[in-house]
């Protein structure tokens, strides 16, 4: 059954969400009950994330992302309503009611059950006669004490061995496919999907074990198996070792490309190494790194693909207003093998000499021309300008203008002309965006989900209005004299359908109450809709009125609309119609 209304509202009553948003943004800037900051969800470097402690809610102007505490936490997290609940209860030390119940919520915990079960089989198989060959390749990488920090395994050459450990302990073929453990063979039998790999756990914060990541143990491919997506699991929402990583003293999060660099610079003493997990970084993994820290520092392997790599890496991270540092490796492919021929204090150097990205990616911009040739120079100081005209700060552009003008040997003078003709060119490009924006203003309407998109702007501006009346000032007001149906936006008539209802029961109509009726999209839309409080108690009567007249008016318009269009098509049925 859902939770009870009474105890979501406690809920959110002993969570204020000032205090929990504040646990994963700084909220630096006040403007009335509004407190701001940068949204966690997209980047930015102008704080457009709202927080009113007001009225209990979140939005943000710039993604249109909005809410309840809970559904801050559903995001942040990327938890399910009854997760986040608990999550919450957690921190507020309430007891969930236990006569509560839900599917996903008993589904998502065997599942981390089964996750936790299997962690053990592999790490049992990687310490018997069985997982020799596992324990050959942790000798030969040195990484043998980093086996039990780390719960690493091993899964044996084996079709079924797991799948007969987890059967015997009582959990269902289902419950073994769903988790990413198992597969369904042509005949309809099961097969382990991991086998004769060295297994690591991927565990999250909270210390679950979510996933798998098995790494091959000759050079075959592919080199990581990852599990897929599940009901717990998400790899683009995922960071290896950053369980491990966030409690690290150092004061940056490393960056490395896979397992086994991570758990090597672990050993070396690197403790906050991390890496993604069979994907390129994601906006979410930097979201997830900039919770923990204030710099990352690259250390992908020294190759093409590392550098290609590190330079996608930064323009996901730049837009975090996290400083950025990338590690270059002389002599060697990646941080391990540099670690070995040099040790630790040698690779803490190369840290401690690391250059920001500013500096990495003109350093990658300049080895991509001749700058023996009069053709290079002009490319690389094109291609340099683009970068410096970018930067926000003057200092910035002069101190890097400097070292690039030196770099293709011009002036300067010369090289500050090019910056500022690109600044000029990026200046008007936006005055034109803005421009477009200004002139279609019904736009900035419309929601964020394409799902919701309003067919009549006009009447659902109206509709919004309504909304926003009821659920701020509902005791002004009795039956509204409107239905669902004459609502031209089927989410917002079922909104307002909600809305009406609970006030008729009495009941409240909070996001934390209406969480559960309503997915993410619909509760992010009326945070929107509340944000407004322009109007005020005593002329809520009066814009109510309009707002009515403003919709009835919308249909009578668009049924006079469809009576003229019918006429129209009867008069061409006529005979001789159009002769």
């Amino acid at each position: 059954m859902p939770f009870s209304e009474d105890f979501l509202e406690e809920l959110s009553r002993r969570n204020d969400i000032v205090d929990v948003v504040s646990g994963y943004v700084p909220l630096t800037k006040r403007s009335g009950a509004n407190m701001f900051g940068l949204c966690p969800f997209h980047g930015e470097k102008t704080p457009s994330f709202s927080v009113n402690a007001d009225k209990q809610i979140y939005h943000c102007f710039g993604c249109g992302k909005g809410g309840s505490v809970i559904n801050f936490i559903m995001e942040i997290e990327n938890l399910s309503f009854p997760d986040a609940v608990q999550f919450l209860a957690r921190r507020a030390g309430m007891e969930v009611p236990e006569d509560t119940q839900d599917v996903n919520r008993g589904r998502r915990t065997r599942m981390l059950d089964l996750n936790r079960e299997a962690a053990r089989f592999f790490h049992a198989r990687l310490m018997e006669d069985a997982g020799r060959a596992g324990q050959a390749y942790v000798d030969r990488r040195g990484i043998r004490s980093m086996v039990k920090p780390f719960g690493m395994g091993f899964a044996p050459d084996s079709w079924q061995s797991l799948t007969d450990a987890m059967t015997a302990k009582g959990y269902t073929r289902q419950e073994l496919v769903d988790a990413g453990l198992c597969r369904v063979g042509k005949s309809g039998g099961l097969y382990d999907y991991f086998r004769n790999r060295l297994m690591f756990p991927v565990i999250d914060v909270r210390g679950n074990v979510i996933g798998f990541s098995g790494r091959i143990l000759d050079d075959g491919e592919p080199k990581y198996l990852n599990s897929p997506d599940t009901l717990v699991y998400s790899k683009s929402h995922s960071l290896f070792a950053l369980n491990l990583a966030k409690k690290s003293k150092s004061g940056y999060i490393l960056l490395a490309e896979g397992n086994i660099d991570v758990v090597s610079l672990h050993q070396a003493g690197f403790d906050s190494a991390v890496a993604s997990l069979g994907t390129s970084l994601t906006a979410d993994q930097a979201r997830l790194l900039a919770r923990y820290t204030s710099q990352v520092i690259i250390a992908y392997d020294n190759d093409a693909a590392g550098q290609k790599a590190a330079q996608r890496a930064i323009g996901i991270l730049q837009p975090l207003d996290l400083r950025i540092n990338v590690v270059k490796i002389p002599g060697a492919k990646d941080p391990d093998e540099f670690i070995q021929a040099n040790g630790p204090q040698a690779f803490r150097n190369l840290i401690e000499r690391s250059g920001n990205q500013v500096e990495y990616r003109l350093e990658q911009t300049a080895a991509e021309y001749a700058l023996d040739t009069d053709a290079g120079r002009v490319g690389y100081l094109r291609a340099a300008a683009k970068l410096i005209a970018s930067l926000p700060g003057s200092v910035e552009r002069e101190i890097y203008g400097l070292r690039a003008a030196e770099k293709a040997g011009v002036s300067p003078e010369a090289f500050k002309l090019e910056v500022e003709r690109v600044r000029k060119q990026n200046a008007a490009a936006a005055r034109k965006q803005r421009d477009r924006e200004a002139s279609a203003p019904l736009r900035a309407v419309q929601p964020q989900s394409r799902e919701l998109r309003f067919e009549n702007v006009r009447s659902a501006v109206a509709e919004e209005g309504v909304l926003n009346l009821l659920c701020r000032f509902p005791e002004q007001f009795g039956a509204v004299p409107l239905t669902a149906a004459d609502f031209t936006s089927p989410v917002l008539g079922g909104l307002y359908e909600a809305v009406t209802e609970r006030l008729r029961q009495g009941r409240s109509v909070s996001l934390a109450a209406l969480g559960q009726q309503f997915g993410p999209d619909e509760l992010t839309l009326l945070a929107k809709i509340l944000q407004h409080d322009e109007i005020s108690a005593p002329a809520a009567q009066q814009a109510m009125g309009d707002y009515i007249n403003k919709i009835r008016a919308e249909r009578d318009r668009a049924t006079r609309g469809q009576d003229l269009r019918g006429y129209a098509e009867k008069l061409k049925q006529t005979k001789g119609y159009g002769s």
